[in-house]
């Protein structure tokens, strides 16, 4: 399945989160990832303009996750995704360990 994530991420004020745009096939929505989230990288204030900040330096990662909750079906009532603490957890320990079809395992360094 190909996914696709265009440059608009924006804060939404009414939900205190960044939101982006996801695609794929006929399915278009949005992930949402609340202020409390951000507090994972940001020291000191949480305001709207860091959190955007934060999204661009770790725009990757939440897209993966974007990708992983599609994958699984993992919408929220209106048919969109949200991103947790929890997601960037289980996120970080499957990117902890890689397997290779030779049996080799290498081990990614934890911050």
């Amino acid at each position: 399945m190909f996914f696709s994530f265009p440059e608009d991420a924006r804060w939404n004020p009414d939900r205190q989160a960044v939101e982006f745009g996801v695609g794929a096939g006929e399915y278009a929505g949005v992930v949402r990832v609340p202020r409390q989230v951000f507090r994972r990288f940001i020291h000191g204030a949480v305001t709207p303009e860091r959190c955007l900040e934060s999204y661009h330096l770790q725009r990757t990662r939440f897209e993966l996750i974007a990708e992983r909750k599609l994958r699984n079906r993992q919408l929220t009532d209106d048919g969109n995704v949200e991103i947790t603490g929890g997601d960037l957890r289980a996120n970080s320990r499957s990117l902890a360990t890689k397997r290779y079809p030779s049996g080799y395992t290498v081990q990614a360094a934890r911050s």
